[in-house]
């Protein structure tokens, strides 16, 4: 097994106490919104996530095909749509037995407009 150097490190507990206390602060004032993107990440993240909002990008379909393109069980689609859908991005209707979730209309753009204005003021500056 191959040693792993250790990460470069300072040798002193804080070289600009200051600076720190006004970085902290400003996180503080925005840690709402830090924590709505992380989810926002987070969810998008996810692989099979990402490849369901992919999917019913352009058509409803209904759990059990969902789980046929994504090669998945239907109780593990089930669980991924249901997460997509408590977070107000995908739409649910029942027909009899099945179920069909479709997304949003430009939720994915909204997301990452938000996502860009967020973190592209901020970067920018």
């Amino acid at each position: 097994m191959k040693d792993i150097e250790p990460a470069p490190q300072c040798q002193i507990r804080s070289f600009a106490p200051e600076k720190v206390a006004i970085v902290r602060e400003r996180l503080a004032r925005q840690e709402q919104e830090i924590e709505r993107f992380a989810r926002v990440f987070d969810s998008l993240g996810n692989r099979n996530r990402l490849r369901i909002l992919l999917a019913l990008e352009q058509e409803e379909l209904c759990v059990c095909d969902v789980a046929q393109v994504l090669k998945l069980s239907v109780a593990a689609t089930s669980h991924q749509l249901r997460a997509l859908h408590e977070r107000g991005w995908l739409k649910m209707r029942n027909d009899g037995k099945m179920v069909y979730y479709r997304l949003l209309p430009n939720v994915l753009r909204d997301i990452l407009e938000h996502g860009k204005t967020f973190l592209g003021d901020r970067i920018a500056s």
